[in-house]
């Protein structure tokens, strides 16, 4: 029990600061993914033609679609003139489907639950994570926001195992086919009022998956989402950041 005690003592305090504090992320982090429209060559669309799920947009300016975005540098590597670069900026969750495709402008950033959701949630939100035909990279970020470092459950946020016992969904991967009527089953057994939190690119365009006749390209076709969380896989931070603003702890 000393030796217990002794060692706990010599690791400290290992849960993270944030949101308190900004978070110390890997030298090897990408964040939200720039372009530069003024470095564009005209007629170029060598980044478009790069981008394995469609995410790049060239035509009457260049878009990017971080609904659809890996987060891999084929488009970094097959510009031309270095237009495009990866920002160390975590923040990826949005309101809106739309907002996540972006044109030279700012990423309009999730705004909180309105007054009465805020009410009920904000100090306690329980969710039902559900794996819709995921790779499992999206479900690990996820999961590890149980562990002491993050500590997910400081803020009120917990996953149960009954669709009955939550607040919410969870939604990681494109949604399989063969996962969409258990999706539905899902949803409708969830009482209401409900929150719906897509997580990944998988779960919100389809990913690498896109356009595949066995997927569904994402969860919003199939239920009302309201809130996207980028990324492929989200970091735990980006994911953690989104259900804060979610439920107004960050503005």
């Amino acid at each position: 029990m000393i030796k217990t005690l002794l060692e706990r003592l010599r690791q400290g305090h290992r849960t993270i600061p944030f949101p308190g504090k900004e978070p110390a992320l890997p030298d090897l982090f990408r964040g939200r993914p720039e372009i530069d429209p003024s470095k564009c060559p005209d007629g170029c669309r060598a980044c478009a033609e790069a981008c394995p799920t469609g995410a790049i947009k060239t035509e009457g300016g260049v878009t990017i679609d971080l609904g659809r975005c890996l987060f891999c540098i084929d488009c970094v590597d097959a510009c031309p003139a270095g237009a495009i670069a990866h920002t160390r900026d975590y923040r990826l969750a949005t309101r809106r489907r739309e907002d996540l495709v972006l044109s030279g402008k700012t990423l309009e950033l999730a705004k909180a639950l309105d007054g009465r959701m805020r009410s009920l949630f904000g100090r306690s939100l329980k969710l039902r994570e559900v794996s819709a035909g995921g790779c499992n990279a999206c479900e690990a970020d996820v999961n590890v926001l149980n562990t002491v470092v993050f500590d997910l459950g400081r803020f009120g946020i917990q996953f149960v195992a009954s669709p009955r016992h939550a607040d919410g969904l969870l939604i990681t991967g494109p949604v399989s086919r063969n996962m969409k009527l258990a999706l539905e089953k899902t949803y409708e057994a969830v009482p209401p009022p409900k929150i719906v939190i897509a997580v990944g690119a998988c779960a919100i365009g389809g990913g690498p998956y896109v356009d595949h006749p066995e997927v569904n390209n994402g969860a919003g076709g199939i239920v009302p989402v309201d809130l996207f969380i980028a990324g492929c896989p989200p970091h735990p931070i980006t994911i953690l950041d989104g259900l804060l603003r979610l439920l107004g702890r960050i503005t």
